[in-house]
């Protein structure tokens, strides 16, 4: 009996033992243990870009436009966090085979190991603005992968020989112990320092956040203007908060910047080139205006919209500075992340569009979401051609000899904002009890400016909104309309006119390459 006992044990405990599974197991570990011993580091010495980050970058950058379009189109704010999950999966993997062949030879795990760290290395160099210092949480983690891997692979190399030989040696719970011992060490390890990381202080981020605090800059507080909006519930403010605001960019760690280090530099086909830092920006007149912003992506009826007070530096003035060449005809914008846009020059050297680098959203300085310490704002044009978050560098070149993120995926290359209009009044497939129904919305076409908003009820004719003031073409404009329907189910469709007369298409279109086009429709029942 006691035979047959050792014999279920024996069998029972080798393949565990010598298993492909616990081998992947460690490599998944000290793979883990590497990355929290990186993240710590840029933690503690308050370095940029994260080597994983820097890594999902170049993911993003290395896409196939048609991937990137299709995300962006089907997955919208999910595309980012659906990427980082499916990378991190895929990285998980590679520790666990790179575990696998530790059981061959200890070598190729410790190649696997170095093959990662100049994947990582190589993506933090490609950041713009990295330095080589910036490479300590790459040589951190490649060390911690080579010293934890040694000291888990040596254990599980004794467990395995001694389960092959005699699995009823008592070194074998010894052996085995000192595996799982040294397995929780390394686990451990990982698990300290992402919870030293998280909550170290002196960080970037608290720093910024503190900045911003003590940050006094000459913006004014906004206030609606007078007559620019309508009392009627459940339509959207006209002034969006900063917290309401959409956010879309393609950063998967969003830039840490202190004003004390941003610089913008404007050089290429200018006569002089121009290096300003926040400083300099803050000594020079603030602009102030009302401004929506649309993403290109913003479906028919759809919500990637808002409307701020934003105050900045004029960008005519600067670029007349420089001296711009006559033959230029656009400025490639690029972010501290990398990212870049087109931008016709014309826009930005236009004195009446009031083009700007925007320092404060709504009275108060751009929080890091938004463009931290100065982001780019040009009304009448799609942010993905104009308004770039964390810009660093102008270079005035032409549209034919650069091509930019966007435009490089098949997006059109100058970006006009298309007029367009919706409802928020009532919900769609709302119930309303009988009696006078309101219809409201909104309605925009930046730098033209709305003359009126019409709807038409149930496939009838098109019947005249009554439109709020506003204080700028620049802005969008809401509007309502007072309705006696009888019970029953009915639709409501509604389109716009700009200040030059053009009614707005109902000729559907996606938002690839240069935004949707159509009128936005609802349905709802009375009574």
């Amino acid at each position: 009996m006691t035979d047959q006992v050792s014999l279920e044990k024996s069998s029972a405990a080798t393949p565990a033992a010598g298993g492909r599974a616990t081998w992947a197991l460690a490599g998944i570990v000290v793979g883990l243990a590497g990355l929290a011993t990186s993240y710590l580091t840029v933690r503690l010495f308050d370095l940029e870009p994260q080597p994983v980050v820097a890594v999902l970058d170049r993911v993003r950058d290395l896409a196939p436009g048609d991937v990137a379009n299709w995300a962006r189109e089907n997955l919208g704010k999910a595309s980012k966090p659906i990427t980082t999950v499916a990378t991190l999966a895929i990285l998980f993997a590679v520790f666990g085979a790179i575990g696998r062949l530790g059981r061959r030879h200890s070598g190729f795990a410790v190649l696997g190991f170095a093959a990662l760290a100049v994947i990582g290395g190589a993506s933090v160099l490609g950041e713009n603005g990295t330095k080589t210092t910036d490479l300590l949480p790459v040589v951190v983690g490649f060390v911690t992968w080579g010293l934890a891997f040694g000291a888990v692979a040596t254990r599980l190399e004794r467990f395995d020989e001694i389960a092959a030989t005699d699995p009823l040696d008592p070194a074998y719970d010894t052996s085995r112990r000192g595996f799982l011992m040294a397995v929780g060490v390394v686990a451990g390890l990982a698990g300290l320092s992402g919870v030293i990381g998280r909550f170290a202080v002196g960080g970037r981020v608290p720093r910024l956040n503190q900045e911003r605090r003590l940050l006094r800059l000459s913006a004014t507080t906004p206030v609606v203007p007078e007559g620019a909006r309508f009392d009627v519930v459940g339509a959207q403010p006209w002034m969006t908060r900063v917290d309401d605001f959409y956010l879309i960019d393609t950063s998967f760690s969003r830039p840490v910047i202190l004003a004390e280090e941003w610089s913008l530099r404007i050089h290429g086909m200018v006569e002089k080139e121009l290096t300003i830092t926040y400083a300099d920006l803050l000594e020079r007149e603030l602009t102030e205006q009302w401004v929506t912003l649309n993403c290109v992506s913003n479906e028919v009826g759809g919500d990637l919209i808002g409307n701020a007070w934003w105050s900045g530096v004029l960008l005519a003035p600067l670029l007349a500075e420089a001296g711009v060449s006559p033959e230029a005809d656009a400025v490639l914008q690029t972010s501290s992340d990398g990212w870049n846009c087109g931008t016709p020059l014309a826009a930005l050297t236009d004195p009446e569009r009031g083009a700007m680098l925007a320092v404060a959203m709504n009275g108060e300085p751009l929080t890091r979401e938004h463009g931290y310490p100065v982001r780019t704002l040009v009304p009448g044009l799609y942010g993905y051609v104009s308004a770039t978050k964390w810009v660093v560098d102008f270079e005035v070149t032409r549209f034919s000899d650069f091509s930019a993120y966007w435009t490089d995926r098949g997006w059109s290359e100058l970006g006009p904002v298309k007029m367009a209009s919706r409802i928020e009044v009532p919900a769609n497939g709302a119930d309303l009890p009988a009696g006078t129904v309101v219809v409201a919305g909104h309605a925009w076409h930046q730098h033209t400016g709305i003359r009126g908003v019409e709807i038409a009820v149930d496939g009838g004719a098109w019947q005249p909104a009554e439109l709020a003031e506003s204080p700028t073409i620049d802005s969008w404009v809401q509007w309502k309309v007072l309705l006696e329907l009888p019970a029953g189910e009915h639709a409501v469709k509604v389109r716009a006119i700009d200040l030059a007369g053009e009614v707005q298409t109902g000729a559907v279109a996606g938002v690839l390459p240069d935004g949707s086009t159509g009128w936005h429709q609802i349905g709802f029942r009375v009574g």
